[in-house]
């Protein structure tokens, strides 16, 4: 059982979570993630690792309330515990001294990217932010991404907040500037797809993180299967983060939906059932 020491609700439907755990806080790096059951029963789903203190032996995950499984994990309060935390998964994210390196995170991803940004700062490059919500109230973590960019713009679609429309918009005029020598791009699916696109016009090598379905996290069960150039990878073993511009993106959106009317009957059923109320794991 792993321990929640500290809960806070970041937004709208977005929870953070501090659980401890000091073997994974040990050796966690940016862009991994880690693979959690909320109790004995339930499904394993893939979270990001948001940040970690080695010291005192905890993991930060960030999630959005999306399906039955992250509901029921919004129910959990600081003292509850989890039934399983494995990681840190998949490989880090690629670190070195590129020089102008463009990060782009789609709502709640904005937790995945600080990590990195905060990695690739150390390692001295320059460091551009372009973060996107869909409106202001959705906003968070502005203000950690903050000292590890030399840039942060910070879009809305509704325009309630920053600059108005999607992140493209801005990624188009810093790609014209030139200069840009990476850009990792992570976030929605239809998101990072567009970002791919906008990219590969400017021949800028771009960096994404792929969430497909993943049941186990080591390569055994083969759920996480994505097309890069051409070939099969698993995202839990040899991403999640994988080359943009060699993506099957078609192939990876017609995957994601596969198990949408599955992961609808499973909700309404748990909420039939009246087992909403607060969860003891």
């Amino acid at each position: 059982m792993y321990r929640i020491i500290e809960r806070e609700e970041l937004a709208p439907g977005i929870h953070l979570f501090k659980v401890e755990t000091p073997q994974v806080a040990r050796k966690a790096q940016a862009g991994q993630f880690v693979i959690l059951r909320v109790d004995e029963r339930g499904e394993r789903i893939p979270l990001t690792i948001a940040d970690w203190d080695r010291e005192g032996g905890s993991i930060t995950i960030v999630f959005m309330e999306a399906g039955k499984t992250t509901i029921k994990l919004a129910t959990l309060r600081a003292g509850d515990s989890i039934a399983n935390f494995v990681g840190p998964l998949g490989n880090p994210s690629e670190i070195e001294k590129f020089g102008t390196v463009l990060l782009i995170a789609g709502g709640f991803a904005i937790a995945t990217i600080v990590p990195i940004a905060r990695a690739m700062k150390e390692e001295g490059n320059r460091v551009i932010s372009i973060i996107g919500f869909r409106t202001r109230e959705l906003v968070f973590w502005e203000e950690r991404l903050g000292p590890f960019s030399d840039e942060l713009i910070v879009t809305t679609d509704d325009g309630s907040y920053g600059r108005k429309g999607m992140v493209t918009e801005p990624l188009v005029g810093l790609l014209e500037g030139g200069g840009i020598d990476r850009v990792v791009a992570i976030g929605p699916t239809v998101m990072m797809r567009a970002c791919s696109q906008t990219t590969q016009r400017y021949s800028v090598k771009t960096i994404v993180s792929l969430n497909p379905i993943m049941v186990d996290g080591t390569g055994m069960c083969g759920c996480c299967r994505v097309s890069v150039g051409g070939e099969t990878h698993f995202a839990c073993i040899d991403g999640p983060e994988f080359d943009a511009h060699l993506v099957d993106w078609d192939l990876l959106m017609a995957r994601q939906r596969i198990y949408l009317d599955e992961e609808r009957v499973s909700l309404e059923l748990w909420e039939r059932q009246g087992d909403k109320g607060h969860a003891k794991a």
